[in-house]
């Protein structure tokens, strides 16, 4: 029989004996789960590493395929290198220009750059362009300056070289102005010109009072002339009239000789007629004794055949007479007579009277003297009237 405390004292032995057990069994487990956890760790380890070798080992591989692959640096284009600019023959000058100017714009390096090449075309062509237009200039007489445009009496244009060694006419024309149908020239509202008419038998009778009434100044009379076919000297039918009615009303006196003489004796013949006759009346006489040789239309005359050198004889022949009887000489003429019939260089000591109906005369030297209408109005003078600007006062000398 087993007493009450006998059965506890039996299973605290097999307890403990349990817990031993147990205990045992942990830290075996434990130790197990340990050893476990740390081949487990090492072998993750490896693991890694060796991936992380892979990968480096692959990306030095891409890297040196990369390298493999990668091409070599372009080389720069030169125009040498281009085979096809001999393909095409250079037909001219111009496209030869063009080639070799692409040629330099491809070869010219990049630091610097070329100027566009239709921006360089466009510049040359503006050269080009002036270039001609200069060229123009030069080749065309009516920009040049140097030339003179002459209607000769055929009725044909011709541009004339002027000579630079005579003196160039300095008139201005914003200075000329008209006034009741007479032309003026002014300087600072003054006028400092002189109206004049000229006047022959077939001016008709001649009202004097009336021509200084309507402003004239001075009239320039024929005395007479020699026939362009017969060579007869002959007065002015209404001469001595004309010349005692302009010094009646005490205007200023000119005289003028159409003038047909061939050789300078002649010229010297038809000088002494005109002295012998002016003499009386020298007094009167301020304004110029000129000479009007000219040629005839439609008609033929004895000049004619005379040569230029023999015309500006006649001419200075004739002007040295009346010089040496102590009257002014003038030449009369229109620009074809004055420019291309006579030798002007030889005559540039004498006045020169100019014909020329034209607003303005375009006759390039100077003159004393202009007949600007045959076809004027003025009182005094019945029909057309021969209407004349002075620009030299001769009557103050």
């Amino acid at each position: 029989m087993r007493l009450p405390g006998d059965e506890g004292q039996g299973r605290s032995g097999v307890s403990v004996v349990y817990t031993i057990i147990g205990v045992a069994a942990f830290v075996l487990t434990m130790v197990f789960v340990l050893l476990k956890s740390n081949n487990a760790h090492k072998s993750g380890s490896e693991y890694l590493k060796e991936m992380q070798q892979q990968e480096e080992e692959m990306a030095a591989a891409q890297l040196e395929e990369e390298q493999e692959l990668e091409p070599e640096p372009e080389r720069k284009l030169r125009a040498e290198d281009l085979d096809f600019w001999d393909m095409y023959p250079v037909e001219d000058e111009e496209a030869q220009e063009d080639l070799e100017e692409t040629e330099a714009i491809i070869s010219r390096e990049p630091s610097k750059p070329a100027k566009s090449t239709f921006a360089e075309k466009a510049e040359k062509d503006r050269q080009e362009q002036k270039q001609k237009e200069q060229e123009e200039v030069v080749n065309d007489p009516s920009k040049d300056g140097k030339h003179t445009l002459v209607t000769n009496r055929d009725g044909t244009d011709e541009w004339v070289l002027m000579n630079p060694y005579l003196t160039k006419n300095t008139f201005d024309s914003t200075k000329m102005e008209e006034k009741a149908g007479l032309k003026r020239y002014m300087e600072n509202g003054k006028k400092v010109s002189y109206v004049g008419v000229d006047i022959s038998k077939q001016t008709g009778s001649v009202n004097f009072r009336s021509l200084k009434a309507a402003g004239v100044d001075y009239v320039m009379i024929r005395v007479g002339g020699r026939g362009y076919s017969t060579g007869q000297i002959t007065l002015d039918e209404n001469f001595k009239e004309n010349i005692e009615g302009a010094i009646a009303e005490e205007l200023d006196v000119g005289i003028y000789f159409y003038s047909q003489a061939v050789s300078p004796e002649e010229a010297v013949q038809e000088a002494s007629f005109v002295l012998q006759n002016i003499e009386p009346y020298r007094a009167h006489i301020k304004y110029p004794v000129a000479m009007d040789m000219e040629f005839v239309a439609n008609d033929e005359a004895r000049i004619d055949g005379l040569s230029r050198e023999d015309r500006t004889n006649v001419s200075i022949a004739f002007l040295e007479a009346v010089k040496g009887a102590g009257y002014v000489p003038m030449v009369y003429g229109d620009k074809e007579w004055l420019i291309k019939e006579v030798d002007l260089t030889k005559l540039q000591n004498y006045d020169v009277w100019l014909t020329q109906e034209e607003d303005i005369p375009d006759y390039p030297y100077q003159y004393a003297m202009w007949q600007y209408s045959t076809k004027g109005v003025v009182n005094g003078i019945r029909g057309d009237a021969n209407l004349n600007i002075c620009f030299i006062g001769y009557s103050q000398r």
